[in-house]
């Protein structure tokens, strides 16, 4: 499985972005889809989790609100919608593949569990 990213840039505090994770290869093996994003001389911190056929959704508390995951099965797409964006809220933002259908944070949550990773999209919020 691929995972291509793409949406990232500079913007201003307050303003909303939308990222994109393009999938391809064999994306019938996976389940869940993430988002995570990493801070400078941070770890990487779970943000949004989507699985592929119920469309369950589940966000970190610090973007509920704010951000909404969705997908388009037909284009293998996974969004990350982002709004009212803080300076904190910059990052690298990963998209990440998971095989299992996670209903637990324990799954989707957490970074290890996830098999498939792309190579990230710098998101930068200026205040």
């Amino acid at each position: 499985v691929h995972l291509v990213e793409s949406g990232g840039g500079l913007v201003q505090a307050g303003v909303s972005l939308r990222l994109s994770c393009a999938a391809s290869g064999r994306t019938s093996s996976t389940s869940t889809m993430g988002w995570f994003r990493q801070a400078p001389g941070k770890e990487r911190d779970f943000v949004a989790a989507i699985t592929w056929m119920t469309s369950n959704t589940y966000y970190a508390h610090s973007v509920k609100g704010r951000f909404t995951i969705s997908r388009d099965n037909t284009k293998n797409t996974v969004y990350l919608q982002m709004s009212n964006l803080k300076p904190e809220d910059t990052a690298v933002y990963y998209c990440a593949a998971n095989r299992q259908l996670c209903l637990t944070y324990r799954c989707y949550g957490m970074k290890d569990e996830y098999e498939y990773w792309g190579q990230g999209t710098q998101v930068t919020v200026s205040s």
